[in-house]
């Protein structure tokens, strides 16, 4: 007869022809601390779940579909989404709670601060931003840009006051801003800063206002509320170790008194102790209020960047036995990347030019003016200016290699980029934010033919000329050059040698 702690290794480790026997929730809830919360566009979370894992909708007619595993236990079926979006954009409308409680993540609305869509309320995702693949089979993860979160405020078995739980998240450790706050777990209920204390989320990155890890970061931390901590107290705690894993498996749990962090390569390894003590002084008690929150913080922060796969919360403050066993089954699932790209393949090192495709604007190409981008009419007979201005040398993406940025032909060091969603050309700062901005994915045009280039950070929006300026555009979005009219058209590109 196996010890529990034997029972719960071996839940963890026997592999079957989905992933593994048993999911993070069977694990958690053979350890005494069942998932009251469990979310994945990835996989499913419980060896017998076969339901839906999110709901996608498409911008060409507003239809919706559910994204279901494979089989029982497997990994999300990404083809049925492939179908389904084809020559159009979806987004994540919702993700679903695999507990059966029904904690389902939708659309954050506004708190104390607004989101930038209609009404004040955040955006979805984009449902291709983050392909990955698990045990090879393709899936896609949860993008999220600025301005974008998900909640749940009214919620069912979720830790309320000074309550025992626990939670666990695989991250991309590559993606991250320094903003407030990228965070996964227990917020307040009315979306706004009710105090210190109510809080007990996740945070994933650099932002070092109230704490900070070691060196210079991207860190795991628990947002408290009012505080981000990886200690006892605010500040600096050493032991708390910047992260460059691709896949991050972050853990954190919190009782009467006590709370702990810990973390780990998502990809191999066990999981590491970065804090376990107790509550920083004014946080305890707790006064956790039980919503639920993703890519946020409890305020409706929206500000963050940062992936997020698969996580759960649980009634209860596991053991390190169990926590270990769910890190087992995580490297299990062979979280990996895959391409960032499809269509037309481009060369780095190569001259290229960028042809509208919108009937009535096939003479025009994608040009620099000074700084601003747009389209102009050129062709052979055009002055060598002009040509050099409609040409650009295709690069190794400045912040993710599987993508591409565009140096203009006639400004060595200059690169397209978007800014407030304007696409300009400009000398690169070496910043973070510029190495972002200037790097594009390309995909199969979505009217059918060419190429459409989506923002690497913002993968919703893609080049579009509307009025013949250059933008990172939306389909059918908030700003006037999102308009769903002609925007297939507008964002399909047909690429060939440049001009010069």
């Amino acid at each position: 007869m196996f010890s529990r702690r034997s029972r719960q290794c071996a839940l963890g480790l026997i592999a079957s022809s989905s992933l593994v026997a048993a999911g993070p929730c069977d694990i958690y809830s053979s350890g005494g601390t069942p998932c009251v919360a469990a979310h994945s566009t990835t996989r499913a979370l419980y060896s017998s779940f076969s339901g839906a894992l999110y709901q996608v909708q498409r911008a060409s007619d507003g239809a919706r579909t559910t994204i279901s595993p494979r089989s029982a236990g497997g990994v999300a079926n990404a083809a049925t989404q492939d179908a389904f979006c084809a020559n159009t954009t979806c987004l994540i409308t919702i993700i679903y709670d695999q507990s059966g409680r029904g904690n389902h993540l939708t659309q954050a609305p506004p708190g104390g601060f607004r989101g930038p869509e209609s009404n004040g309320y955040d955006n979805l995702a984009s449902a291709i931003g983050a392909p990955v693949t698990l045990n090879g089979q393709k899936a896609y993860g949860v993008f999220v840009s600025p301005g974008t979160g998900y909640r749940n405020d009214a919620t069912s078995g979720i830790a309320t006051g000074d309550g025992s739980e626990g939670m666990y998240a695989v991250l991309d450790g590559t993606h991250y801003n320094d903003a407030c706050c990228f965070d996964y777990g227990n917020a307040e209920t009315n979306n706004l800063d009710t105090g210190d204390a109510h809080m007990e989320a996740i945070y994933y990155g650099t932002c070092a206002v109230w704490g900070r890890g070691s060196d210079n970061g991207p860190w795991l931390m628990a947002d408290l509320e009012n505080g981000l901590f990886s200690g006892s107290g605010a500040g600096l705690n050493r032991a708390d170790p910047s992260i460059s894993y691709r896949f991050v498996t972050a853990a954190l749990k919190g009782r009467p008194s006590q709370w702990a962090m810990r973390g780990a390569n998502a990809a191999s390894g066990s999981l590491s102790t970065y804090y376990s003590g107790a509550r920083p002084s004014g946080y305890n008690p707790m006064h956790e209020e039980g919503a639920i929150i993703l890519g946020i913080g409890g305020d409706n922060s929206n500000g963050a960047q940062g992936t997020f796969y698969e996580g759960a919360m649980t009634s209860g403050y596991p053991s390190d036995a169990t926590e270990n066993s769910v890190q087992a089954d995580i490297v299990a699932a062979r979280y990996a990347t895959t391409s960032l790209t499809s269509g037309p393949a481009l060369t780095v090192g190569s001259s290229i030019k960028l042809q509208a495709t919108t009937p009535g604007y096939t003479t025009r190409y994608l040009a620099r003016t000074g700084s601003t981008v747009g389209t102009q009419v050129v062709s052979s007979s055009s002055s060598a200016a002009l040509r050099r201005q409609a040409t650009w040398l295709v690069r190794a993406g400045l912040s993710n290699g599987a993508c591409f940025s565009f140096e203009s032909a006639d400004a060595a060091g200059s690169y397209i980029r978007h800014y407030d969603f304007a696409l300009q050309v400009a000398a690169s700062d070496g910043s973070k934010q510029f190495r972002e901005d200037a790097t594009f994915c390309p995909q199969a045009g979505l009217s059918g033919q060419g190429t459409s280039i989506r923002a690497w950070g913002y993968p919703t929006r893609y080049f579009r000329h509307y009025s013949n300026v250059g933008y990172v555009a939306s389909n059918g979005g908030v700003q006037t050059f999102d308009a769903a009219s002609s925007f297939n058209d507008d964002v399909s590109w047909l690429i060939s040698t440049g001009f010069v």
